[in-house]
């Protein structure tokens, strides 16, 4: 790694000195002389020889012979002026592109690791094969899954466990391509469908986008009871408008879950989120993902779109349900701001301000 900090710096200095040496020999010579006259006297040429051969008028050749000359004079009465280049500037930028690499070097050798040994993939590879998969970084595991499944393509599982891995290492594209892989091997699968569509959410930060949509309908009709996919297919609804229908699809879908389990905090905060009825006690587990993830999209759209007063009440209402004190007052502000002519819209504002936070 010495030698190449070496060799890169030799080569800089070199080509530096290459250039400059040019530029010195450019301002030794001076500039050439001025070719406008030249160019100008070459024209008037040009224009009386079209004229003689009839292919410009009197008047024409007279306009542009005035033209020319007009130009020819300006030209001539210019002052020449000569390039030239300060030998003591020549030597700085020199001396700047030598030390510029030596002063790289000087901070590699400091902080870097010169003596530290290559490490190429192959070998890195054979390690993380050898190795518990246990202990192994997402990252890790993705790559040693990539070999696996090479070895064993017409496996859907392999493909299976390659999103998984891709996902937990914020690879969302690569997750998608997995279980697309996974699909055309086993498309009647319909765990692979539903985790398409999360990854495909993933890949559009959280966007129902139609491909995850399709991908959530896909799994319902080989899975009729998928909580993800009645999820966000509900969530589908309430954003295309129909939000009672929406609304009524999560609370059938919470209905069906055991007590305890622990999906139904997630429901029921997406509902208060989108109502303002904070959840009951036995149904506060925590802030699911989803939830803010629908508030941040929300609170993006009144960004770009702010002459939405209901979007406004939403908002404070969420940040309240989510108890979120901060962003509550702040967003409250900004609403009251733009509408303080709106005594109706104000009351609504802290109406919401005052919704009770999941516990």
């Amino acid at each position: 790694m010495i030698l190449f900090w070496v060799a890169a710096g030799v080569l800089s200095a070199a080509a530096a000195g290459l250039i400059l040496t040019r530029a010195a020999g450019a301002a030794a010579r001076g500039e050439a002389a001025d070719p406008t006259p030249v160019l100008y006297r070459r024209q008037l040429a040009e224009i009386d020889e079209l004229a003689e051969r009839g292919l410009m008028g009197e008047a024409e050749r007279k306009s542009a012979h005035a033209e020319a000359g007009r130009r020819l004079l300006a030209a001539t009465d210019a002052p020449a002026r000569t390039w030239t280049a300060d030998p003591a500037a020549r030597l700085g930028v020199l001396a700047a592109v030598v030390a510029a690499p030596a002063l790289a070097l000087v901070i590699y050798l400091a902080l870097g690791s010169p003596g530290l040994a290559d490490q190429p993939f192959a070998a890195r590879m054979q390690g993380w094969l050898a190795a518990d998969p246990a202990q192994l970084g997402a990252p890790e595991l993705a790559a040693v899954l990539q070999k696996k499944v090479a070895e064993r393509p017409n496996d859907p599982d392999g493909y299976r466990y390659l999103a998984l891995a891709e996902g937990a290492s914020q690879d969302a594209p690569e997750a998608v391509r997995a279980l697309r892989r996974g699909l055309r091997i086993a498309p009647d699968r319909a765990d692979l469908w539903e985790m398409l569509g999360e990854a495909l959410l993933a890949e559009s930060n959280g966007t129902l986008t139609d491909e995850a949509k399709q991908a959530f309908r896909e799994t319902l009709k080989r899975e009729p009871n998928a909580v993800v996919a009645r999820f966000q297919l509900a969530r589908a609804r309430i954003e295309a408008g129909d939000t009672a229908g929406g609304l009524a699809d999560w609370r059938a879908l919470m209905a069906q879950l055991p007590p305890g389990d622990s999906r139904r905090a997630a429901i029921a905060g997406a509902i208060a989120v989108q109502t303002g009825a904070a959840p009951p006690p036995v149904m506060a587990a925590g802030q699911p993902p989803d939830i803010n993830a629908m508030v941040q999209r929300l609170a993006a759209r009144l960004k770009t779109q702010p002459d939405d007063p209901d979007g406004w009440v939403r908002l404070v209402r969420a940040y309240a349900v989510l108890g979120q004190a901060d962003q509550r007052d702040a967003t409250l502000k900004s609403a009251r701001a733009r509408y303080a002519g709106r005594p109706d819209i104000l009351s609504q504002l802290d109406a919401a301000a005052k919704a009770e936070p999941m516990k």
